[in-house]
């Protein structure tokens, strides 16, 4: 129980999280997040953006090496999750919902993938929980490969790189910014959710407007 908690008290403390996990801790959270169901929780954008922010405050790690690992890791993890995705097929939407699986975040995803089709491999990238299904629902419904594998590339290095690199030359920019990482992540996760608020919003409005 302890390893666990252990666990959930680094995911809390970014600073001590890169500090005593490096490389490996950050290329596993960004894989697992990307490419296995269980990994939904995990916090992916609040993560690139104050490893981004800290790295150009203290310079634990070299920015352009940990780049490449999770460009590498989020690439590999939605290609994880599109094989998932193929193999199981309708098996997952017929599972119960458990404590390592939320079918109703693979609702959530399928009903993305239906209004934005290949797209949403892109799209999902910066939207927290459909980031992690989308794969899987386009694995299931057997989208070509080579077009998924376009849009997983573009979208891994595109998510990787706006919100890791950019927040790390944001953190050069700004003295101490590294002071105020909260605000900076607390930012970020309102922009990224911000969108299904938007959908949801609009889907409560279009009954009202068939009347």
């Amino acid at each position: 129980m302890e390893p666990v908690l252990d666990f959930f008290r680094y995911l809390g403390n970014f600073e001590e999280l890169i500090r005593a996990g490096g490389y490996v801790a950050l290329t596993a959270i960004i894989f697992v997040e990307t490419g296995l169901l269980i990994g939904f929780f995990l916090p992916g954008d609040s993560l690139l953006v104050a490893a981004g922010v800290l790295i150009a405050a203290t310079g634990l790690l070299n920015i352009w090496v940990l780049a490449a690992l999770l460009c590498t890791a989020a690439i590999v993890g939605d290609t994880v999750g599109y094989w998932i995705g193929a193999k199981a097929g309708p098996r997952l939407f017929s599972r119960e919902k458990s404590l390592l699986f939320a079918k109703d975040h693979l609702i959530k995803a399928e009903r993305f993938y239906t209004k934005y089709g290949a797209k949403t491999i892109l799209l999902a990238r910066w939207v927290p929980i459909v980031r992690t299904f989308a794969p899987v629902v386009a694995g299931a419904a057997r989208m070509h490969y080579p077009t998924f594998l376009l849009f997983n590339v573009v979208g891994g290095v595109t998510w990787i790189g706006s919100l890791l690199i950019g927040s790390y030359f944001l953190g050069q920019l700004i003295p101490d910014l590294e002071k105020n990482v909260h605000i900076v992540v607390a930012v970020v996760v309102l922009l990224s959710i911000l969108p299904p608020i938007i959908e949801y919003l609009k889907a409560r409005r279009e009954p009202d407007a068939s009347r």
